[in-house]
């Protein structure tokens, strides 16, 4: 048993679906980011329960989904206190509910911090109360966001920037936050979130890989939601879409060089050029016969390959690895295999 304000792992983690429901489309795009079990924190609470208070957290209610629903339509303000933390926000309990407050929503975080300081100030807030209002419930998901932006009324300057913003525009910010699903970008006064989709043309395994905290950025505005004080933003937007012009550049039969970023059971994927990647399917990695990609290819080869098809509508190319090319290699291979055998 941890001493009193010791962090300690949960005895009982909340599911792995109730943390999707929390982290995921609504407050950051399409994609529900797998949260793992080392991105949560958990802090007991002070010594209510032990002095025998009951704390708000506990209080039981018939119907608290109906009592969250009347909350929401009446903009009431809830003291609440913060249970724990992750990553992505705080924690708060409500007549027995959890409900989720998002990083983006809190108003005194340090927006200089790294991703380690950040951790460490959402820790402290664990055991305090904080003023906030329902900005989103859904009890087939199990799903209550919560705002502290959204409770004060006198933020001048996040409220000025959501009433001036609109879709299209471009502005210029600084990364405050870098998540599995996206980054977060403070455009003076409110974060805007950029999707991880929204990174680039290309594929991007971590934000992480293409930004870095502190990084100034130009973003395009692809949303705003001021009801539910959300701004959604995009890198790659301002960046011409391969995509559109790639029947200029290429044709059926030409032969070019590109990396393997992925394989696949049914083939691999090859980046022929940045935000363009087309598929070598597995029938056409070896001539005459089936194979393993695994067997022929690893993610980071350099192969030639020749366009089999293009549709740029589709953001689909069809790729053959080069025959010649590959015949030498496992030719190579077999020599190398060859000369490293011991003689009988």
């Amino acid at each position: 048993m941890g001493q009193k304000g010791e962090w300690i792992p949960p005895s009982a983690p909340l599911s792995e679906g109730y943390w999707q429901a929390l982290l995921r489309d609504g407050e950051r795009g399409s994609a529900a980011p797998t949260v793992s079990p080392a991105d949560l924190w958990e802090k007991r609470e002070p010594d209510a329960q032990q002095a025998g208070e009951k704390s708000v957290e506990s209080v039981a209610v018939e119907n608290p989904w109906e009592e969250a629903h009347d909350s929401m339509a009446q903009g009431e303000i809830l003291e609440l206190p913060v249970v724990g933390c992750n990553r992505g926000g705080l924690l708060v309990g409500w007549n027995g509910l959890r409900g989720f407050v998002p990083a983006s929503h809190l108003l005194e975080l340090s927006s200089s911090a790294d991703e380690e300081e950040r951790r460490e100030e959402l820790r402290h807030l664990v055991g305090t109360k904080l003023s906030l209002k329902i900005i989103e419930l859904d009890p087939d998901d199990q799903r209550l966001v919560l705002s502290q932006r959204a409770a004060q009324g006198d933020d001048p300057q996040g409220r000025d920037l959501l009433k001036e913003l609109e879709p299209g525009n471009v502005c210029h910010g600084r990364v405050t936050n870098l998540c599995s699903f996206g980054a977060f970008v403070d455009l003076g006064g409110f974060e805007g979130l950029v999707h991880i989709s929204e990174l680039s043309w290309g594929r991007v395994g971590h934000p992480s890989d293409v930004l870095e905290l502190g990084q100034g950025v130009d973003v395009y505005v692809l949303n705003v939601e001021p009801k539910r004080e959300r701004i959604g933003l995009s890198i790659k937007r301002l960046q011409p879409n391969p995509w559109q012009s790639v029947e200029e550049r290429y044709w059926v039969g030409q032969m070019v060089e590109g990396t393997i970023t992925h394989v696949v059971d049914f083939g691999a994927f090859v980046q022929v050029e940045e935000g363009l990647e087309g598929l070598i399917h597995v029938s056409e990695l070896a001539s005459g016969k089936s194979c393993d990609p695994y067997d022929v290819l690893q993610t980071g080869d350099v192969v030639s390959v020749e366009v089999l098809s293009i549709d740029g509508g589709r953001r689909r190319m069809g790729l053959r690895l080069d025959q010649v090319e590959q015949r030498a290699k496992a030719s190579s291979d077999k020599d190398e295999t060859a000369d490293t055998t011991p003689g009988e």
